[in-house]
């Protein structure tokens, strides 16, 4: 079966050259299936996998609902991600995908420095992406207006529930504007999670690209079963002995992750 092209798809000739100078011409399921719910402006459930291009899926069109209805008054569209890192990698596609645009956006994360952030939270601004702790600390101090935001993305849902981020999720959507559109794109859907869209969405659609709880399917998992005090010996001796160039470890704890990094060097 033919892909179908974002030309297809109702994007804007803008975002469309965007994509054409980075050779994205074939959209991924999931981006097939949400981004023409998106711009219709109704509610969206997705269940995606990291890897699946979920988050071209939402940015693409909320970037093109920006873009056509111009506005000065204040974010309009909120991205909330459970980590700093994942709210910096959205932050990059923003610009990059927006770049023909003329639009707006920051991000807020906790870790650094609020001043900065207040300053440009106080410029005008057309999407905002934050994590939900820092974007409830700007809230408190009344600096993070959201009184206009006409879309939410909740990204990784089931991440911010594992992260214990719920609570400040439900503070942040007391706040809004009750009339939104809101997007949730989960790997999983706990329980939590789907009585919080059953209690904030208005007729969601269910987009499924994968089973609920599975990998990407180019993902290969191997399980090593180790002595904690053999972990490092192992990880070493798998570095060495594979054809591995690019390789992302993953610690529980930022001190361990330190000392990994020492012993590796």
């Amino acid at each position: 079966m033919t892909k179908p092209t974002f030309s297809e798809l109702g994007l804007h000739k803008n975002l469309l050259h965007v994509l054409r100078t980075k050779n994205y011409t074939c959209a991924t399921p999931i981006q097939e299936k949400a981004i023409p719910v998106v711009l219709e402006g109704r509610d969206l459930i997705a269940c995606a996998q990291t890897g699946t291009g979920k988050t071209a899926a939402f940015l693409l069109p909320i970037l093109q609902q920006l873009f056509v209805t111009k506005s000065s008054i204040g974010p309009r569209a909120l991205v909330i991600t459970p980590t700093r890192e994942l709210a910096a990698q959205i932050g990059d596609m923003a610009k990059r995908y927006g770049k023909y645009l003329n639009l707006r956006s920051t991000v807020v994360f906790g870790g650094v420095a609020m001043e900065p952030q207040k300053r440009k939270l106080a410029r005008p601004l057309d999407l905002l992406i934050a994590t939900p702790g820092r974007l409830l600390d700007h809230v408190s101090r009344k600096q993070a207006p959201l009184n206009h935001i006409q879309t939410i993305v909740l990204d990784e849902a089931d991440r911010m529930l594992d992260m214990g981020f719920l609570p400040d999720v439900r503070r942040i959507l007391k706040v809004l504007p009750k009339k939104r559109q809101h997007l949730f794109f989960s790997a999983t859907m706990p329980n939590d999670i789907e009585a919080l869209i059953r209690r904030t969405s208005r007729a969601p659609v269910m987009v499924e690209v994968t089973r609920r709880a599975t990998p990407v399917e180019k993902v290969t998992q191997v399980i090593h079963p180790v002595q904690t005090e053999q972990k490092k010996e192992l990880l070493k001796t798998i570095l060495q002995n594979s054809d591995m160039h690019h390789t992302l470890v993953f610690t529980r704890t930022k001190a361990r992750a330190n000392q990994l990094a020492r012993v590796l060097e």
